[in-house]
C-alpha cells in the first residue's frame, strides 16, 4: 500500500475525532439531570419569633420578605413555597421536595396561625386533557406557509 494513502486515511481519522468527542460529550450531557430550586422557606428559627395574635402583615413582610403567592379566595394567607425539580432533557420536569409555610391571617391584619406543609401533605390533581375550541378556520400547513401571497402591495402608502 502506498505511504500517502495510508498517511491521508491517518489525517481524516485524526480530523474526525474531535468533531465525534464533541458530538459525544453533548450527547453525554444533553442526558444529565439539571437540579434547580426556586422560592424562599424561611428557617424554623425565625418563624419561632413569629406569635400567632401579635404580629400583623409588615412585621411578616420585615422577618420573611414577601411572600411567594397570597391565597386569592380571602387574601388572609400568604404563601411561602420552596420547590426542588430536576430536568432531563426533553422530559416534564420532576418535582423532587416542595415545602410551604402558610401564614393566616384574621381581619384585622394580625397573624392569627402558621402552618407547614411538605409535599407528602399535597393531594396530586388530575389535570383534564381537553382541547379548548376556537373560533376561526383551521389551516392547513400549506395554507399557514402561502397564505399570505399577494396580500400585501409593494406600494408605500
Amino acid at each position: 500500500m502506498n505511504m500517502t494513502v495510508i498517511h491521508q486515511r491517518h489525517s481524516f481519522r485524526s480530523r474526525l475525532r474531535l468533531p465525534l468527542a464533541a458530538l459525544a460529550m453533548a450527547a453525554v450531557l444533553g442526558c444529565s439531570p439539571m437540579q434547580s430550586s426556586h422560592g424562599y422557606i424561611p428557617d424554623d428559627a425565625l418563624v419561632a419569633k413569629l406569635r400567632p395574635g401579635v404580629h400583623d402583615r409588615d412585621s411578616v413582610t420585615s422577618l420573611f420578605g414577601s411572600p411567594t403567592s397570597i391565597a386569592n379566595f380571602n387574601g388572609e394567607t400568604w404563601l411561602y413555597v420552596k420547590q426542588e425539580s430536576e430536568h432531563i432533557a426533553f422530559f416534564d420536569e420532576k418535582i423532587l421536595e416542595q415545602d410551604v409555610l402558610a401564614v393566616h391571617f384574621n381581619k384585622a391584619g394580625v397573624v392569627s396561625e402558621i402552618q407547614r406543609y411538605a409535599m407528602a401533605d399535597g393531594k396530586a390533581l388530575v389535570l383534564v386533557e381537553r382541547k379548548t375550541p376556537t373560533r376561526g378556520k383551521e389551516m392547513t400547513v400549506l395554507e399557514q406557509l402561502f397564505g399570505n401571497i399577494g396580500r400585501f402591495s409593494s406600494k408605500a402608502e
